[in-house]
């Protein structure tokens, strides 16, 4: 990535709330995925995670997910250049609803259309995260067809 784009995603990733800055920084029609694409199941969840669409997208989504309970403690100083290369990164999130700390690996694909992000993905832990606001009860999978249902 050119010097030119990585600092283009660092002032948006440090303007995630000012939308004159993002439509600066953004394609009118750039699209922001949080996790996955569409999980209904995850997203009763993580009200955050998903598809969105345009600069506003962010500044909507991310205030979800601080209220929702989950807000960034730290963040290892991982060169950003490094971050949309590979998840090799992490973050600690603490749930404010149940007090639950996880630390994720952490990565960020970015696309450009010119000088401007059109396609912006974060990923991390989703099982992890989800976990953190987990307050009883076990689930049940089955992923191995030669062996055993478990209980997490």
């Amino acid at each position: 990535m050119s010097t030119n784009l990585t600092a283009v995603l660092q002032e948006l990733l440090q303007n995630t709330t000012n939308v004159t800055v993002l439509r600066q920084l953004m394609t009118p029609d750039a699209t922001y995925v949080s996790l996955n694409f569409n999980n209904p199941e995850l997203k009763k969840i993580m009200p955050w995670t998903g598809t969105h669409k345009g600069p506003q997208a962010l500044p909507d989504v991310l205030p979800r997910s601080n209220a929702s309970g989950k807000h960034s403690t730290s963040r290892s100083s991982t060169p950003l250049s490094k971050v949309t290369a590979s998840p090799s990164s992490t973050f600690t999130y603490k749930s404010m609803a149940t007090g639950k700390e996880i630390t994720s690996p952490f990565g960020l694909l970015a696309r450009f259309e010119g000088e401007k992000v059109a396609y912006i993905q974060f990923l991390e832990d989703s099982y992890g995260t989800a976990g953190s606001f987990k307050t009883g009860g076990a689930t049940r999978f089955h992923s191995d067809p030669s062996g055993k249902e478990v209980e997490a």
